[in-house]
This record gives C-alpha cells, structure tokens and sequence, in this order.
C-alpha cells in the first residue's frame, strides 16, 4: 500500500505545473479522482478547485456555500453581474458562467503572474463574458461603476490572510457603492479560537448592511478550530430558510446562523475602521497537513 502510494505521488508531481508567481510559489496538482480537475495550491495553501470539463462542480467546502449563494441571489438561470475579489483559479467566475449563461462578470486579481498561469493552463471557456483586471482588490473596485454588481464576492487572501484593508467599514462602504439596491455581498472569511476576527467581521458589515448571515462549520462557530466561514449581506431579507437546508445538505453539513443569534454571537466587537485594521489571523500549520 505505502508504494502503491508513494508511486501515485510520483506521477502527481510529474503532471503537476509549478511557477513562481507574485504571491510565491503556485503549483496546479492534477486531481486523480477528475480527468480534467485540478487544484492551485499557493505556497502549499489551497486556493481554487477547478474541473474543466464540470466548471460548476464546487469541491471545496467554502465555496460550495458561496455556490449557495449565486445560486439563491436571483431565479434559477437569470444572469448576474458579478464582481469577484480575488481570482485564484477563477472558480467561482466559471460557476456563475456555467450556471448563469450570458452573466457579466469582472474578476480583480493583483497577482498578474498568478493570472497568465491560470490563463494559460486553465483556459476560461470560449464567450465566457468575464474580464480580468490585475489589481489590487479595494482599487479594481473603484473602477466598477455606481449601482453596477447584483453581486460581489470578496475572497481575498496574501499568504493565507485577507489583507487588512479588505476588512473595514470603508470597504464595505466602496462594496455598497458597486451594488445596486438589493445586491448581494458574499465574503470567505478564515478564523480560529478565539474567532476576535470572525467577530468583528461580523460587526463590521452589521454597521452597514440591514441583513446578515453565517455559513460554517459548527465546529468553527463553537471556537474549536481555525476554519472557513462565509459571511453573506444584503440591505434585504436573505433567502435564510434555503440557505439553511441547503448548508445542512453539503458533504461537510454548515450552520447557518442569522438575526439576533448573530449579532450575540459578536460578543459586543466594535466595527473594524481603516485606522485600526489588521490583516486574519494566520492559520496554524496543521491546518494545511
């Protein structure tokens, strides 16, 4: 069994694209389970799960529950116009295209180098109606104009941390501008014990936004490990009740907290400013293990 292994690891890292990019160093592991699917791993972090052939099958946990929320921010089909902070591998990009044709997108990556890799070894499908800027997030997003996205993702991350300018009330406040009325925002959001992050995350977009959910992990919620949670907003009722079965339902079933439960759940945490902003905690090592 242990050569049966060893020799699998053999053949993955003979396929396997590495380059060095901006952020450090980024490998393309092929997965051996998908004939065209492959992984991008940051430095050894993962950061994007892409199948070629199925752009709208979503491993990752996190962002199936980001997956819950395109598919619940308008009827089943209908296009949105999309912003996307942060591109990884383009993931989520390609799951609007592929569940929501002749949607608009723009996706806002500052790793230009990271952007021609995936460019070139995983190629965004023909007419898929999705522009890349290479940029910095908060800048890319002043560029979009007024009253523009139905929704904004916002998955962020510079060495496994969301950088602390993407944190704040005044980029929530550049997030509302983009948004038209009723617009969605979806953000992943990584934190561990004791969750100060999480928790002022939180308070931050209640300073901003009328309506909030959580999707993670109930382990996560409890403080007991570092983990993913995304965190959705809106100046409208969310969809809570479908989001809930929907989480509950995933391969890794997620909680879904909302209303008063959520704002407990801050604990008092004061709204994050650009002033005082710092970037997520690191995530422990044995988180990538």
């Amino acid at each position: 069994m242990g050569k049966a292994r060893g020799a699998r690891r053999e053949r993955e890292a003979a396929d396997a694209v590495s380059e060095q990019v901006d952020g450090g160093l980024a490998q393309l592991i092929p997965d051996r389970e998908r004939a065209r699917a492959w992984t991008l791993l940051i430095d050894g972090a993962p950061q994007s799960h892409v199948d070629l052939d199925d752009p709208a099958y979503l491993s990752f946990e996190y962002q199936r529950r980001l997956g819950h929320v395109v598919d619940l921010a308008a009827p089943p089909g209908k296009p949105l116009h999309a912003v996307h902070l942060g591109g990884g591998a383009f993931t989520l990009a390609r799951y609007v295209a592929a569940t929501r044709p002749r949607s608009t997108q723009q996706v806002v990556e500052r790793d230009a180098a990271l952007v021609q890799l995936v460019r070139r070894e995983l190629p965004l499908e023909t007419g898929a109606r999705i522009r890349v800027r290479s940029a910095d997030a908060r800048e890319g997003l002043a560029k979009v104009p007024e009253g523009w996205a139905d929704l904004v993702v916002a998955d962020v991350f510079s060495g496994a941390r969301t950088p602390a300018h993407l944190t704040s009330t005044e980029f929530l406040d550049e997030v509302r501008r983009v948004l038209r009325p009723g617009g969605i925002l979806a953000a992943n959001l990584a934190d561990g014990p004791p969750l100060a992050h999480l928790r002022g995350q939180i308070a931050t977009a209640a300073a901003r936004f009328g309506e909030l959910a959580l999707i993670a992990d109930p382990a996560v919620l409890r403080g007991k490990r570092f983990g993913n949670a995304v965190l959705v907003a809106s100046d409208l009722p969310l969809p809570i009740a479908e989001l809930t079965r929907r989480a509950a339902s995933d391969p890794h079933p997620g909680r879904v907290e909302h209303g008063r439960a959520l704002t407990d759940f801050t604990g008092g945490a004061p709204p994050v400013t650009d002033v005082g902003a710092v970037a997520s905690p690191a995530p422990p090592p044995s988180v990538f293990r």
